[in-house]
């Protein structure tokens, strides 16, 4: 079965800078999409964080009901919440609570805006699952929005639930959320570069390396935050989780990896295991890729194709189309 994972499409949002409404870019996702068997969208597929839910999954509909048209009645998309996205599973996964495990099902109409979203990716086979799923016997694939998550436990033999409880209370999300909802639309413009500002403020000052001009060497610090800190936190949530896999695919951080030039060593866990891939973004952020030019790691059209047998490869699939076409 050839599998086709992307996320972080942000469809509706405005400070995202999502690509996915342009048609060149959408063409390509159709593209790829009618070669496999199977679409995984790995989270944040709804921008739900920035804007009034209403506005963000009226304009989702039109790229929903696309790729549900291309995949038709035999083929199956798996959609898995991220945090800008969690509202659509949010109260039936409270409900769940201790039951909550590594790979859990959740009813398609769950809630009044998962069932939209579900119905909007008919006629295809649509299932949902949360906070992960295991796409076979070796690989699994989350989100990701875990890794930054404190629990007061530390040690193996975590739940799901623990996560899900470190999230509670005002959170860096949650106080931006309530800003964003509050803005008229000139001031979210003056905002548009808030979602890279909150990843770039991980680095080391000076602060003028937040300046679009700069974004070559934001990128690269970017880069070395993800070896450091992103990818062993994503090994050890698996190890507390109990979770063994060869492979874990996950999205949230857009960085697409790992690309040619991308040292092997820096993309698995300690001990060499598990081995794992991002699938990037289909966002335009212009602190990470003004004035750069694909393949780059922060390109919009990231995706991660796993096929039978044979380990996940990250491709860009927007790597050949220019600003123009993005921005």
């Amino acid at each position: 079965m050839r599998t086709l994972v992307v996320s972080d499409l942000h469809l509706g949002g405005r400070v995202q800078h999502p690509v996915l409404p342009r048609p060149e870019p959408l063409e390509r996702l159709l593209t790829a999409v009618g070669e496999v068997d199977r679409l995984v969208l790995l989270g944040d597929v709804v921008e739900l964080l920035e804007r009034q839910p209403e506005r963000a999954m009226g304009a989702a509909s039109i790229t929903l009901r696309a790729l549900g048209a291309r995949l038709g009645t035999e083929r199956e998309v798996v959609l898995v919440p991220g945090n800008h996205d969690v509202a659509l599973v949010a109260p039936w996964v409270r409900a769940r609570g201790a039951a909550l495990d590594d790979d859990t099902p959740v009813p398609i109409d769950a809630t009044p805006a998962l069932a939209a979203v579900t119905g909007w990716l008919a006629p295809a086979r649509v299932r949902v699952h949360y906070p992960g799923v295991w796409l076979s016997e070796r690989v699994w694939a989350t989100h990701g929005h875990y890794i930054g998550r404190r629990v007061k436990a530390e040690h193996p033999g975590l739940t799901p639930g623990d996560y899900e409880r470190a999230a509670a209370g005002w959170t860096l999300p949650r106080i931006e959320a309530g800003i964003m909802r509050k803005l008229p639309g000139p001031a979210a413009t003056l905002t548009e570069d808030v979602a890279e500002v909150g990843r770039a403020l991980t680095m080391p000052p000076p602060r003028r390396l937040l300046h679009r001009r700069m974004s070559p060497i934001t990128s690269a610090l970017l880069a070395v935050q993800m070896r450091r800190a992103s990818i062993p936190a994503l090994a050890t949530l698996a190890t507390r989780l109990g979770v063994e896999a060869d492979w874990i695919l996950f999205g949230h951080v857009h960085r697409l990896g790992p690309l040619t030039g991308d040292r092997p060593l820096d993309w698995q866990g300690p001990g060499g295991g598990p081995r794992i891939a991002n699938t990037g973004s289909w966002v335009y952020e212009p602190l990470l890729v003004h004035h750069a030019a694909a393949p780059h790691p922060y390109w919009p059209g990231g995706s991660v194709l796993l096929e039978a047998a044979q380990p996940p490869v990250a491709r860009g699939l927007l790597d050949d189309l220019g600003t123009e076409a993005l921005h």
